[in-house]
């Protein structure tokens, strides 16, 4: 178990660490410009003459990064809203309709408007994609806590005057962490996909970043001239990490469902 969980994690962080050995700032080199691949670019150049290897890595990092920062912004505030749910029936209803209204609202176009209404960027996205994404994992969490709500040791610790804050840590969080867990990892990979969507029709990171829907966008218009290595490796390569990363994720999983021990952190 172990194995299949560390040996995709390890080629997963890599190429994640590779991509910062990287210059910020890769290169032109006009007389190279549009080579296919070699031993000395395998991954061909660009119309600048740019490595497509380097650009492929820095735009994974940018990709990851994002991902990573998504999903742990969707997971918080869905862990938060989740419970704010079950201090107050009135919020619970405040909470369950704002869940029903983004779920009932078309995804991609509600991530397109929101990022475009703030501008685009690393921001811009960052905001539209946590904003379309904490829903799904509120319910699920909404859901557990209220079923927790009815547990025996629950109405022991309220008749013991614990704090609600008190029983969130110690009762709560412990049931919730491989909920969290699972959320961030389907969330991760979903943020990454959707940033490349956005990203290629042009609503999402700037031009100037290197980011793989760039990328691919800008080689849309030179697959017909025969330079198909200019989307083929980054798209791969994109697909790749997400393989890894869903087998991680699966590995991990499975890992929480049979060892408990993270139990000790919360209540030491």
């Amino acid at each position: 178990m172990k194995k299949n969980m560390m040996i995709p994690l390890f080629l997963f962080l890599t190429c994640y660490v590779l991509s910062f050995l990287i210059k910020d700032t890769i290169s032109l080199e006009l007389t190279n410009k549009n080579q296919a691949p070699s031993l000395s670019h395998l991954f061909g150049t660009d119309w600048l003459g740019r490595d497509m290897l380097l650009r492929t890595l820095k735009g994974v990092q940018l990709s990851i990064t994002l991902g990573v920062v998504t999903a742990l912004l969707s997971t918080s505030l869905g862990l938060l809203l989740s419970l704010l749910a079950i201090v107050h029936p009135y919020l619970d209803k405040m909470v369950s309709w704002l869940i029903d209204l983004f779920l009932s609202l078309p995804h991609l176009v509600t991530l397109i408007l929101i990022s475009f209404v703030l501008g685009g960027g690393f921001k811009g996205v960052v905001i539209g994609l946590m904003l379309t994404h904490w829903p799904a994992i509120t319910r699920v969490l909404r859901a557990e806590l209220l079923q927790l709500q009815t547990m025996p040791y629950i109405q022991i610790s309220k008749q013991q005057g614990k704090g609600f804050w008190w029983r969130a840590r110690h009762h709560f969080l412990p049931h919730l962490f491989p909920q969290l867990m699972v959320g961030f990892t389907l969330i991760f990979p979903h943020a990454i996909l959707h940033e490349a969507s956005i990203t290629f029709l042009g609503f999402g990171l700037s031009a100037e970043q290197p980011a793989i829907g760039i990328i691919l966008s800008e080689s849309m218009q030179y697959l017909s001239s025969g330079m198909w290595w200019l989307a083929f490796f980054p798209g791969v390569t994109l697909l790749l990490m997400m393989l890894l990363f869903q087998r991680f994720a699966n590995a991990f999983k499975h890992h929480l469902e049979r060892d408990r021990s993270y139990e000790h952190y919360f209540n030491g």
